[in-house]
């Protein structure tokens, strides 16, 4: 019905004005006395009048639709605009957070160590295979980096060792790489060791802490700093935990696995030491 109505409406308002005007026409050309003519001209226009007012409520019904469907599409435009709006002030809000945290925990290191002579760079890329774990730094000769620096989080977390140095890059082997030699101390036995870089480990995330002293009880969750042997790196960094120990196949060199406390994945800044005082 309301396709016949939607297809023929205009034809049917023309046949029901058309009928309309006779039939006035007629009562006046009569005098009046036209009224049985009138009569059944109604009864015959009266179920057209009704379709096409039906037609008509259902136009306008249509049209009132179409408008506000246009107004409620607007109206979701603005809101998804506001939605994008107000995530994009909680990402910055999330990211000002972040960095005042940063902050925080930096002056806290700062205040600790104030023998450190630091700067800060961007992790601008990661090198992570079977083979190596490398990141880049978005600083290098121009800012006085130079190999064999230590590299921190703002908390005092060791990342790693830089390796090589650009004008304005540096790439930092880190702590889990197979370069890694760096001397470690467990501070709750004062258990020394070398922690070193293992292929089979660097896959996990894991090094060793190698070359135990014979009867050291470690066990697992045991804390593991630099030691500061050789004086080549600040003691007191923080590397990780120990998760187990093990002895190696010829039953002559016991070991620690470490976890590392830094997730190198989501690092964005990093600290470098450039200078610092030896602690005795």
């Amino acid at each position: 019905m309301k396709d016949f109505l939607r297809q023929n409406g205009i034809l049917l308002l023309v046949i029901a004005l058309l009928l309309s005007i006779l039939i006035g026409a007629l009562s006046y050309a009569m005098g009046g006395e036209a009224d049985i003519l009138s009569n059944a001209v109604t009864t015959v226009a009266s179920p057209i009048r009704n379709g096409v007012a039906a037609a008509a409520d259902w136009l306008e019904g249509v049209y009132r639709y179409v408008f506000h469907y246009k107004e409620l599409e607007e109206e979701l435009t603005d809101l998804r605009a506001q939605v994008r709006e107000l995530e994009e002030k909680v990402r910055q809000g999330e990211e000002a957070s972040r960095e005042n945290e940063q902050l925080r925990e930096l002056l806290g290191l700062k205040e600790r160590r104030r023998g450190f002579e630091l700067e800060t760079a961007k992790v601008t890329a990661r090198s992570t295979s079977n083979w190596e774990s490398i990141l880049t730094l978005s600083k290098g000769t121009n800012d006085g980096i130079e190999a064999g620096d230590c590299v921190i989080t703002e908390t005092g977390v060791l990342v790693g060792v830089v390796m090589e140095v650009g004008v304005n890059w540096s790439t930092v082997s880190t702590v889990i790489n197979t370069e890694t030699e760096i001397g470690g101390i467990v501070t709750r036995t004062y258990s020394a060791g070398v922690l070193e870089g293992d292929f089979s480990l660097m896959n996990q995330g894991r090094l060793k802490l190698n070359y135990l002293p014979e009867g050291a009880q470690l066990v697992s969750g045991d804390e593991v700093l630099t030691s500061g042997r050789g004086e080549m790196f600040p003691s007191g960094l923080k590397v990780g935990q120990v998760e187990g120990v093990f002895t190696d196949p010829s039953g002559q060199i016991r070991y620690a696995v470490i976890v590392p406390s830094v997730t190198l994945d989501s690092l964005i800044e990093v600290f470098v030491i450039k200078d610092f005082d030896i602690t005795e």
